[in-house]
């Protein structure tokens, strides 16, 4: 049985004053490599995609967002090289703001009969960024790279209520610390048990490996 290959996709983008540029290539690393040693030898990990589509960000010093375009261009490369020697590709993803590029880049290679797609780093409930959820999970992961001497809470206004001046103005436009949630409520004990929980259900989608039209794993 041939190779298959696990694929961490994050970005560079600004996580509040407390946590690091690569927050969500962290996470989508962390989280990757453990859905491949508990899938077993048959998956690789691959090294990360660390820029994404991060233009909700860009006001903050920092980010570097390469776009929607962009990384849909990227990711289709990506898959049409490595199924030349891979016989499945799933891209594990770490940052929202990618998955019109997944979904798009997933959607062309599917098309093209190459057994590729994509699975997210979710947990219900999570707040939105640089929160309780991704502090706490950096603090189970990247303990050292946490700067709780400087978390400020953010607007912990649902995602929801708050998008229609996301799109028109960015993070910025709701949060001046760049915050969405609070992250002075995190635990390093909260973030093991939430990043149990994201490695569970991508190695649970993998597993079933039933994509959506969009090429997400269900």
């Amino acid at each position: 049985m041939s190779a298959a290959l696990i694929v961490p996709v994050g970005s560079t983008e600004q996580h509040g004053p407390h946590l690091p540029l690569d927050t969500d290539t962290r996470i989508a690393t962390a989280v990757a490599r453990e859905v491949a040693a508990t899938l077993g030898p048959y998956w690789s990990l691959a090294p990360a995609v660390g820029y994404g589509a991060s233009g909700e960000h860009e006001s903050f010093p920092g980010t570097i967002s390469i776009g929607t375009a962009a990384l849909r261009l990227l990711l289709v490369e990506f898959g049409r090289s490595a199924t030349n020697w891979a016989s499945r590709v799933v891209f594990v993803n770490g940052h929202g703001g990618n998955t019109e590029a997944l979904a798009g880049a997933t959607a062309l290679l599917r098309y093209e009969e190459r057994d590729v797609a994509w699975c997210p780093c979710l947990t219900e409930d999570a707040d939105a960024h640089a929160g309780h959820t991704e502090t706490s999970v950096l603090l189970h992961i990247s303990p050292d790279d946490v700067h709780a001497d400087h978390w400020q809470r953010g607007n912990t206004t649902a995602l929801r209520d708050l998008m229609p001046q996301l799109r028109q103005g960015g993070v910025a436009a709701v949060s001046e610390v760049g915050v969405l949630g609070d992250p002075t409520t995190a635990t390093g004990v909260d973030g093991a048990e939430l990043f149990g929980r994201m490695v569970r259900h991508c190695a649970d989608r993998i597993t079933r490996w039933v994509p959506d039209h969009h090429g997400m794993l269900r």
